[in-house]
Parts: structure tokens; sequence; C-alpha cells
């Protein structure tokens, strides 16, 4: 019974992913068999579709199938996947110093965390832009509505992320299954019509094509690779449905009609006149183009939403592993933690959206934009995987180089194929990219500044309660907390209350606050208390990086015995640093800049924390870089 109970809810779920997982990957087809022609000025003939065919087929077994269905999906960090759990799980244990090659792990780790904002911008707006221009296919008469038609869907789509995807993720799913079960039936009518196609699975047919035509083939296979962009968000939505009800997804209606779409439109480019035309659109019988068209738009749109989605589940992330400042972040569901809206990434990722369809006006011009930051990606997942396997599941190196050398043979084949997408607008993505490491690594390294500076003039705790004690300083009534993560030294505000107005409440909660490689803390571990002194406790509470650091509810669900208070009537003191740019070393002055403007520019504590704003008091304190 409980068997029966587990398979159904995976049902459900694998049911699920096909609505958020796969939107990606699955509306690739609009555009990803056209431009490996297009962009590798590739003749269309039967060999040649074939060839494609073929490299398709085996690229979708080896990167999707065999790697990260088979092995990287397995590498969970507590049930959450993506680049930023996969490195936090080679991460060292809070306080120990990485070593050389750890360091260079997560600097690859970050880089791969900010491509992913560059395929965040472009993804929504190739999509959507390519299922617009179906509409051209069925009457010439909407060319000239092609770009603000995809604007608008742009603006709409980003106008209701505030209200949360639960709402509207109901729809997602049947929406793509019929999708799906369309791009099988359209490569149904053309592999019945012409079943040689088949004989595409065989690889000699990818091998001829690159031997035929090595250079255009390679070109080619630029563009091909957009058939498994979707690889990453497969492994970055793990943590929502988990792996078996993705792979059940996969391999009982998604992969079978992708092949089936692929295999179709080899068959129309071989059999035709060699023209190569919208091969999507053309497989549709006349009566069919504006239907598909609209729903390629639904999908497409599906597909945006679920890279949207992952830029602010990435934000979050980023922000509990301070690699970004604390940004406003609301949790739009009650019962989904994973389910979050960030207001500045998505009129930020917007704004993205619009200038990329204006700038390059069409489709096969955003392709070319478009593969080199997620190759780059999958590329430096490899790498991180290779060193999760060699320290978490002790494999040894010839066993991790045998298996893995392969996936990183084919990452790099991929790479290669994109570098030349560079300067006809690939640079963009790894612009964002650059851009956003430096942010990173800028807000961490400040971070860590700002740190020493400051633990330089602590006075341990001990001292400061004799100071209360010998002068017999009064204990006023209630109970104030101290959000200071320096165990075993005074709060700066606690210190200047006892200095200046030599005062300290009779009960006193000094409470740390840490973030945890793991994404989600459960509440028995997730906060435990030390008494002090007299009066004094130390809280600890320690957050996931998934979870949302809501102080007020842990303090209201703990139990200290001998300290009665109320969450309602205590008040917050909080530390709030004023940062100016210095001469002392650390930082070189570009970089100490940059880091005082993401200074001013985070969220305070109090927001971040859930503090109520009428019980909270900051004492200021300047440092210098």
């Amino acid at each position: 019974m409980q068997s029966e109970h587990s398979s159904t809810a995976r049902f459900a779920l694998a049911f699920g992913t096909l609505g958020i997982v796969f939107g990606d990957i699955g509306t690739s087809p609009i555009y990803a068999f056209r431009e490996s022609f297009e962009v590798s000025d590739l003749e269309v003939t039967q060999a040649n579709a074939y060839g494609v065919a073929s490299v398709v087929f085996w690229s979708l077994l080896i990167v999707i199938s065999a790697k990260y269905l088979t092995l990287v999906m397995r590498a969970d960090n507590h049930g959450e996947g993506g680049i930023l759990a996969l490195t936090a799980l080679v991460m060292p244990h809070r306080g120990a110093p990485p070593t050389r090659t750890t360091a260079a792990i997560i600097s690859l780790g970050v880089f791969g965390t900010a491509l992913l904002y560059g395929d965040g911008l472009i993804t929504p707006a190739i999509s959507v832009l390519s299922a617009v221009e179906g509409f051209e296919v069925a009457t010439t008469a909407f060319a000239d509505f092609v770009i603000p038609v995809s604007i608008a869907i742009l603006v709409a789509l980003f106008a209701v992320q505030s209200r949360g995807t639960a709402g509207i993720s109901r729809v997602f799913s049947p929406i793509m299954v019929v999708w799906f079960t369309v791009l099988g039936v359209l490569g149904a009518r053309q592999i019945v019509e012409h079943p040689e196609v088949l004989q595409a699975a065989s690889p000699s047919y990818g091998v001829e094509l690159f031997i035929d035509h090595p250079v255009k083939a390679f070109l080619a296979l630029g563009s091909v690779f957009l058939v498994v962009t979707g690889g990453e968000a497969l492994y970055a939505d793990m943590g929502h449905f988990g792996r078996i009800p993705i792979t059940w997804s996969w391999y009982g209606l998604v992969l079978p009609c992708l092949l089936s779409i692929y295999f179709g439109q080899a068959a129309l480019l071989g059999n035709g006149d060699g023209a190569l035309g919208n091969p999507f659109y053309d497989m549709a019988p006349s009566w069919g183009v504006a239907p598909l068209a609209v729903l390629a738009t639904c999908a497409t749109v599906i597909a945006s939403q679920a890279l949207i989605s992952g830029a602010f589940s990435l934000t979050a992330q980023a922000v509990q592993l301070d690699y970004f400042p604390r940004l406003a972040i609301r949790h739009t569901s009650p019962h989904h933690v994973g389910q979050v809206y960030v207001p500045l990434v998505n009129w930020l990722l917007m704004v993205g959206c619009i200038s990329l369809i204006l700038i390059f006006q069409s489709s096969s011009n955003l392709a070319a934009a478009y593969g080199i930051a997620v190759t780059t990606t999958m590329l430096i997942t490899t790498l991180i995987f290779y060193r999760v396997v060699r320290d978490r599941w002790e494999w040894s190196a010839p066993k991790a180089l045998v298996i893995l050398i392969p996936f990183m043979i084919v990452d790099i084949g991929f790479l290669s194929a994109n570098i030349p997408k560079i300067p006809a607008g690939g640079w963009l993505p790894l612009l964002v990219g650059f851009v956003l490491v430096a942010q990173m690594t800028t807000w961490r390294r400040g971070r860590a500044l700002v740190n020493e500076r400051l633990r330089a003039s602590f006075r341990p705790l001990d001292a400061v309660l004799a100071d209360v004690k010998s002068n017999s300083l009064p204990r006023v009534p209630g109970t104030a907390v101290y959000l200071f993560r320096d165990h075993g030294n005074a709060p700066p505000a606690l210190a200047a209350n006892v200095r200046h107005h030599r005062v300290l409440h009779q009960q006193v909660m000094l409470v740390s606050v840490s973030v945890s490689d793991e994404p989600h803390v459960g509440v028995r571990k997730r906060s435990h208390h030390i008494n002090l002194a007299d009066g004094v406790v130390h809280v600890l509470i320690r957050f996931g990086y998934l979870d949302e650091p809501d102080v007020p509810h842990v303090l209201r669900a703990m139990e200290i015995p001998h300290f009665e208070f109320d969450v309602d009537e205590v008040t917050y003191f909080l530390g709030r640093e004023s940062v100016k740019a210095g001469n002392r070393p650390g930082m070189s002055p570009a970089r100490e800049e940059l880091f005082v403007l993401l200074h001013r520019g985070a969220a305070s504590a109090a927001r971040f924390y859930h503090l109520p704003a009428e019980q909270v008091v900051e004492v200021g304190a300047q440092v210098e870089l």
C-alpha cells in the first residue's frame, strides 16, 4: 500500500515536472534544427539533414540521459540541485580555510552561477520571439507586429511574477502535455511518410557529416547544442520534484516526442526541394500554422517562466551564501519555500529581455548570443562533479576519469563550437557573467574585510559584563535582542549601551544567525541556546540557504528555562556599518568603490530577518576599507 501511494505521488510529481522542468528543452525544436543549417550555411540535403538528426539524437542521450539523469542528478545537496548546490558540496566546513584547488573549484561554481543569469536573460527573449515569428509564416501581414507583440508578452509575463507561480502553475503542465503531444504527432507524420529517416539514429551519419563538411559541421554543432540547453534546468529544479519523477517524465513523454519532432524535421528537409524555410512550422498543415504558433507562444511563455523562477531561486541562494547583498525577497507560497519573488531581479530581467529583442530583432540573430553561457556552465558542472565523486563518493581517480572524460570531451566540443558565436553576440552572456562574478566576489571579499575591521575594535563579552557588575550598573526591565555573529565578543551595540547609557537590560539575548551549506535545516536543529551569565543567553540560529530567515518566528518557538520573554515586546538592537573606501590593503580602489555602492543598496538586516520595524534600534559604526 505504501509503495502504491509512493508511486501515485511520484506520478503526480512527474506530471508537474512537465510544466516547470522541461519548458526550456521542450521549446528548442522551434529554432534549433533550423539554426543548425542557417548558422553553418550547410546545404539542405538528405545526407546533411540525417547527419544533423544523428548528432541531435546522440546529444540528447549523452548529455541529458547519461550525464544529468544518470550521474549528476545523484549528486544532490540534501535533495536540492543546481550548480550552486553542487558547489556547496565541495565547500569546506565553516571556519576551515579552503585549499587552493577547492578555492578554484568554488570560483568556477560562482562563475557558472553568474553565467546562468545570462541564460535567464536570453531564454525568454529568444523563446517568445521565435514563437511569435510563427504568425509570420501564417501571414506576411503579421511581419510588422512580431517585435511589438513579443515585447507585450514579455511585459505581461514579468508583470504577473509578483503573484507567484502557485496559482498559474496548474495550467502549465496540461499545456505542456498538449505541446509535447503535438510535437510527437507532427514528427510522426513525417516519419511515417519517410521511415528511412530512422536510420539517422546510427552515429555513422553524424560521423559522415563531420568527415564531409568538417568546418560547417563544427559550426552547426554550436546550434545543435540548443537542443540540450535545458539540461541545467533539470538539475536545478530537482529539489522541487526529485530525480525519479523527472526521469519518468523524460523517458515517458519528453524524449520520445523530442526525437519525433527532430527526426520529422530531418525527414521534411531531406525529402524537400532544398530550401530551408522554417521546418518547424512547415511541418504543420496550412490550416494549423496559426494554432501551432499560438500553442508555441504558450509553451515559450512557460519556458520563460521556468528560467525567470530559476533566476529568483538562484538569487535567494546567492544571498544566503553571502555572494550577493541582502535583497528584498518575497516568498510567494506558504507551502513551497522555494517559490520566491525578487523584485529587483524581475525588473532587471524584463528590461534586459526587451532590450535584446530591440537590438537583435529576430530569433536567428539572438541564437548567435545563445549557447555560450550554457555550454560553459555545463563544462563547469562536469569539473565540479569530478571533485564531488572523488571527495564525497570516494571514487578512485582512474574510475572518475574513465567515466567523466567522455562527458568533458562532449562539453568541450560544444563549447568550442560556440566560441565562433562570441563576436556575433555570444559576448553578451559572457559580459553579464563577468560583471556578476566581479560583483559577487567583491561583495564576499568586502564583507570579510568589514568583519575584520570591526573585529579589531570588539571587546570580550566577559569584560563588558564585568564592567556592569563592578560598576553596579542598573538592569532595566525588558528583553534586548542583539543580532551578532562573533561568539565570545560583545556586540558593539551592547558595548555602546553600557558605555554611553550605563545600563543593561534585565534579559539579554545574543542571537547569532548562520546559513548552512545545506538547503534546509529542520526545525529541531534550527536553534539552541547557551546560558552565559545571569539573564544573558547566547542563541544560535541556523538556516538552510533555501530557508526563509525569519528570526522572530524561530524565537517564538523557543523555550529557554528561567528566561521568560514575549517576542512581541522585545527590542532588537542591530549594528549598521557605514562603509567608505580607504587606503588600507585588502582590495583595489575600484573594487572598494563597488563594494561601497553595493553596501548602500543592500536591504537592511531588519527587513531581511523579518524584524518588526517598531521594535528595532540601530547603532551605527563607520568602517574604512
